[in-house]
């Protein structure tokens, strides 16, 4: 079916004034010219949209029930315009991100301090949640982008738009509760005491229990928590030893002190990816120029 958006634009408001002449103005066209679009649509649709009299302008029911729908359409067109109109020269709509807590703090916010320097009429939301749960969020179309942890099982590697970090996890702990000096410290060893990790609805979770079972090893975690921060205060007062992201320690703390390990801990990455099956907004391609890429490789 062709539908003429003039036509209906030209109904909705002769309908809402109910006056040819009033239509006429607020659309800047003659009143023969919007008397012409209502018989035009009249014909097309072959219903009588409005009784006619010298005095008044009444709708008809097929009038009334048009308008039923074609009111809330126009709502809809007016809200876009104007949010258009309100984020600037490009067009740009809102730019929703979805990431974890400790990758917005250690490594988002001084790129969405740049985006709301260059874009400060776009309107930016951002949705914490877990790497995992990140990527059910663009599953979902619920948000823009997602800025994860990698590995993750959970995404789709198509959706993968550039790794934009490179960083190790690490274990710490207060050296006046654990002292292990500057020996190297086995899996095994380490379960002697109490470990602190991340949720099991976490890659962080995932990466240090495939790498038990790597070893051979299960992992039972003495605490479970969903921050990073708070992991690091528990460790920084003896409660046990924390696995973390290396980016989140202060290499100057004298409270904490990183416990090498004789098992290798492999690199991770962190990328940021958008779902391709739907296209890209403008705010997200302007977000995405604003990211670092460094090279990665399957041997890292």
């Amino acid at each position: 079916m062709d539908i003429n958006y003039e036509l209906y634009k030209v109904f909705y408001y002769v309908a809402s004034s109910l006056s040819f002449s009033e239509a006429s103005k607020k659309l800047y066209i003659s009143q023969s010219a919007v008397s012409q679009s209502i018989k035009t649509l009249e014909k097309k649709l072959g219903q009588s949209l409005f009784i006619r009299s010298t005095k008044k302008v009444q709708l008809t029911p097929a009038g009334s029930l048009l308008l039923k729908h074609i009111e809330p359409a126009m709502n809809l067109i007016s809200r876009g315009e104007s949010q258009l109109l309100d984020s600037g020269t490009l067009g740009l709509g809102q730019l929703h991100i979805g990431a974890s807590d400790t990758i917005c703090r250690y490594f988002l916010v001084p790129y969405l301090k740049k985006f709301h320097e260059k874009f400060p009429n776009v309107p930016i939301k951002v949705t914490n949640a877990t790497s995992i749960q990140c990527v059910e969020l663009l599953d979902q179309r619920k948000v823009d982008l997602i800025v994860t942890n990698f590995p993750n099982a959970h995404l789709n590697h198509e959706y993968i738009q550039k790794y934009i970090g490179t960083f190790h996890d690490v274990f710490v702990a207060n050296p006046n509760h654990f002292d292990f000096g500057e020996k190297e410290v086995s899996f095994e060893k380490l379960k002697e005491h109490p470990l602190m990790m991340l949720s099991r609805q976490s890659t962080t979770s995932e990466f240090l229990h495939n790498l038990f079972i790597q070893h051979q090893m299960e992992l039972v975690p003495d605490i479970e928590l969903n921050s990073n921060d708070l992991l690091i205060d528990l460790a920084r007062i003896g409660l046990g030893i924390a696995f973390v992201p290396d980016y989140c320690v202060d290499k100057n703390d004298s409270d904490l002190a990183i416990i090498s390990t004789k098992e290798k801990l492999p690199a991770r990455q962190m990328v940021v990816s958008v779902n391709t099956a739907f296209p890209v907004s403008a705010s997200t391609e302007e977000f995405l120029k604003l990211l670092p890429e460094v090279h990665y490789s399957n041997e890292n």
